[in-house]
């Protein structure tokens, strides 16, 4: 995109409307309270009806003693009180079996269960029971139904009050005892299944409170009941009544959020990095941010408990493949604001996920390949666990303890696996990561073969300035990888017009041919030579170069000017207000890579004018260098400190001395002296 400010605004203008459209249409609580400290807002009434929901431990509680209490599910045999009734009625007892019978039937009645119940083993004697006659089951007393010796003592004890007779003797031989047997048959699989049914129906709620009510006076203390129907008014609020006030001040107040959080968005890469909004890595921030911020947006409507599934520290390492850490720890903030600002625990997630992100992007260093992602996955979930425990011990957060650790587990374990995504925006974005560069560097692809065909001197440069960058790189913590495309590169668009370059002068040699800058005046000559630059952002574009080594084609040079044919315009009477016409059209180095490439360009081009080969030459020579360069300005904008800097000037010199090493002379040989093998 030629404007650079639509380039800019274009992505946040999308990341506005998408903020907008995803941002809750309802208010949340607007009273922020703890249990045991001061409530520090006006005297609150219930605005509406609403029940006291219970609290989580309190559910469990229930549920546990509901699980552990089991009421016996009884049938009613009305089959087995006919047949013994009938059978009572042929008993040999004279004037007691009319009695008998009576007594019987009565006991029937009650109900008679067998001595051992044909309950679990160990279980307890229940207080109540089941008992099911005609299709109905009612709860009963447990103490209202006859055991069968006490359904037998009871028949006796009846009969007993009739007669003076030896009634227990009577009933024995009578078999009138064997009469009565259980006529409550337990149910084992229905007992079960009721057990089951009550276990899971405990009601959520343990009161009511009316409109009108009071919920808490000003600075009074914030009880645990007072905590509970506080809970509960905020629950029913949130879900049925929200934000009451006009629909277009709720749209304004998102409008005004997102503009906010967006603008902050813009500052940080402005303040820390403004040259990302020139490339791709500017979408490919935005995109990310995105993703963060609407995947929180989204699961606020859905279901908060879920936000404490998502890798969140995935979006800090999908910055941190790309960008410097002092890029990415602002931006990872900022795409943390829309949780800080809209979860309910967005105090938490906010500090669990900063501190697990900026450890992870720690760590991430040294665990980043194969398994060892797991390393990495591993520590963010311990960090996430202590800082969760932390506030959970502190009582700023709610919740099942071993629920939350869980799936704070498996979001780390899903920050390796989200991790390949790296990939993929490697190539919709065009950026470059580590593999990307090691790729580019491969000699064999097609661009770098050109090179070698038609402008085999510029190769060899630029394989010597690879090599000389990758040392320095090295001994001053920059990324070696990065400068050895970049140098490989840098001089790609002496492609156009190879003959004009001196290293490949060899050509024009071999062919007979004159020099391509015999007769041309200074001012064409320079002319010819600044082209390389932009020719090569023209070919590096062409073939889907990444910024970042575009970049290096473009300020290799910097805003230096072609030195030799600068000077020989001047000596023929030049004016110097034109010098414009002898500087590249670059832009001065910015980052340590880029002012290594420039002095190993400089450094390798030069050096091959050395006559003499000693450490006291090869130091003149690299100080000349670089204080030239200095005195041009060309470092003025370079992220580079003094000390980095003189490490870099000593690596030059060691690396000159390495290359540039004396050789033992091997004397010659005699004519008539051949080698005896």
């Amino acid at each position: 995109m030629k404007n650079p400010l639509l380039r800019i605004l274009i992505p946040l203008g999308i990341a506005f409307l998408l903020l907008v459209l995803l941002m809750p249409r309802s208010a949340k609580f607007a009273y922020d309270y703890r249990k045991g400290r001061t409530w520090k807002y006006e005297t609150l009434y219930a605005q509406f009806d609403f029940p006291i929901y219970k609290t989580e431990d309190q559910l469990l509680a229930e549920r546990g003693e509901a699980s552990s209490e089991t009421i016996p599910y009884y049938r009613f045999s009305e089959e087995v009180v006919s047949r013994n009734v009938r059978a009572a009625e042929r008993l040999e007892l004279g004037t007691l079996r009319s009695a008998t019978v009576s007594a019987i039937r009565a006991i029937y009645q009650k109900g008679v269960v067998a001595d051992d119940r044909n309950l679990r083993h160990g279980a307890p004697e229940p207080e109540v029971l089941y008992i099911q006659r005609d299709k109905r089951a009612t709860k009963v007393p447990f103490s209202e139904v006859y055991r069968l010796t006490d359904a037998r003592s009871r028949l006796l004890s009846d009969l007993s009050d009739l007669s003076g007779a030896n009634v227990d003797s009577l009933l024995r031989v009578s078999g009138a005892y064997d009469l009565l047997v259980p006529n409550l048959l337990y149910d084992e699989q229905t007992t079960e299944l009721v057990h089951m049914e009550s276990s899971t129906s405990i009601s959520p709620t343990s009161g009511y409170v009316t409109s009108g009510q009071l919920i808490v006076k000003e600075n009074e203390i914030v009880t645990a009941e007072i905590a509970q129907m506080l809970d509960s008014y905020k629950r029913e609020f949130e879900a049925n009544m929200g934000y009451t006030g006009p629909p277009v001040l709720m749209l304004l107040g998102n409008i005004l959020i997102a503009l906010a959080i967006l603008v902050t968005l813009f500052l940080t890469v402005n303040f820390t990095n403004k040259r990302i909004f020139d490339d791709s890595r500017y979408p490919y921030l935005v995109s990310v941010f995105l993703l963060g911020a609407l995947t929180t947006l989204i699961l606020v409507r859905v279901n908060e408990k879920a936000l404490y599934l998502v890798p969140f520290t995935l979006f800090a390492l999908l910055l941190q493949a790309f960008m410097k850490n002092r890029v990415v720890v602002p931006v990872y903030v900022v795409s943390l604001l829309p949780l800080l600002i809209f979860s309910h625990d967005g105090a938490v997630l906010f500090v669990m996920y900063f501190v697990a992100g900026m450890v992870a992007t720690l760590v991430f260093r040294r665990f980043n390949r194969g398994w060892k992602q797991f390393i990495t996955a591993l520590i963010t979930f311990g960090v996430l666990a202590l800082v969760y425990l932390g506030f959970r011990a502190a009582e700023l957060v709610a919740g099942n303890v071993w629920t939350a650790l869980l799936s704070l587990f498996i979001g780390s374990m899903l920050t390796v696996a989200g991790y390949p995504l790296t990939y993929l925006f490697e190539r919709l974005f065009n950026l470059v990561s580590n593999s990307r560069l090691i790729e580019l560097c491969d000699v064999s692809n097609p661009l770098i073969r050109q090179l070698e065909q038609k402008a085999p001197g510029t190769f060899q440069h630029s394989l010597q300035v690879m090599n000389m960058a990758d040392t320095v790189a090295r001994a001053v913590d920059a990324n070696p990888d990065l400068v050895r495309a970049g140098a490989l590169y840098h001089d790609i668009g002496k492609l156009y017009n190879p003959l004009c370059f001196v290293e490949n002068e060899s050509l024009v040699a071999r062919d007979g041919m004159p020099r391509y800058h015999d007769g041309m005046s200074p001012e064409q000559s320079a002319r010819e030579i600044i082209r390389h630059v932009s020719e090569g952002v023209e070919l590096a574009q062409k073939s889907r170069l990444p910024g970042m080594i575009i970049d290096f084609i473009r300020s290799h040079h910097g805003t230096s000017v072609t030195g030799y044919f600068y000077n020989q315009y001047l000596t023929a009477g030049g004016d110097p207000a034109l010098v414009d016409m002898f500087r590249y059209p670059g832009f001065k180095p910015v980052t340590k890579e880029q002012i290594i490439l420039m002095l190993c360009d400089s450094v390798e081009a030069a050096s091959r004018t050395l006559t003499e080969y000693t450490p006291e030459a090869y130091s003149a020579f690299v100080e000349r260098i670089v204080d030239g360069k200095m005195e041009e300005g060309q470092f003025d904008q370079a992220d580079i400190s003094i000390s980095e800097l003189g490490t870099v000037k000593e690596t030059l010199k060691q690396y000159l001395a390495q290359i540039h090493h004396e050789r033992v002379v091997y004397p010659q040989r005699k004519k008539g002296n051949k080698l005896k093998i």
